[in-house]
């Protein structure tokens, strides 16, 4: 029993440094009016020893997808994607148009000024997963560069 139990507080430990090294600047969610099924959430994030962004959750969502927009034949697609890759040390870029956390299902209105509770699921190249709780402003459209996930100027790193 013991044993399970300290390898149990190993698994939990190398998933609480792994997600310290994952970083997220400027992250957003696009306002929502009443009666609006969806909307996207955006930000940068950087993984200083690489993963993989596996999913996302939302309370104020019924589903919560990482999804992928490209042009298809002179169409632009929007789709779900199972993984997005975090190189080591590079930022990936969410953003309008292009990668971003797909809010379906919406559960509320998400007026601008408010925030949206957004946790990151992460895994690793041992395929750990990891989890990143955020706090996103909302925002009729992208606010201010600099702008973490916490709503204060500067980075915001997580940390367990």
């Amino acid at each position: 029993m013991k044993t399970k139990v300290i390898a149990a507080l190993l698994v939990l430990s190398a998933g609480a440094v792994f997600a310290q090294t994952v970083e997220v600047k400027d992250a957003w969610v696009r306002a929502a009016v009443p009666g609006q099924s969806g909307t996207g959430a955006f930000m940068n994030i950087t993984a200083k020893d690489g993963a993989k962004l596996v999913g996302a959750s939302s309370p104020v969502a019924g589903v919560t997808e990482v999804h992928e927009m490209k042009m298809d034949n002179d169409i632009m697609r929007m789709r779900a994607i199972p993984a997005l890759d975090l190189p080591a040390g590079k930022t990936v870029a969410l953003k309008p148009g292009g990668y971003h956390v797909m809010l379906m299902e919406l559960k509320q209105a998400l007026p601008p000024g408010g925030t949206v509770p957004l946790t990151l699921i992460l895994r690793d190249a041992k395929g750990q997963e990891s989890k990143v709780e955020l706090k996103l402003p909302v925002a009729a459209s992208m606010p201010g560069a600099g702008m973490p996930a916490s709503g204060m100027p500067g980075a915001m790193q997580h940390k367990h």
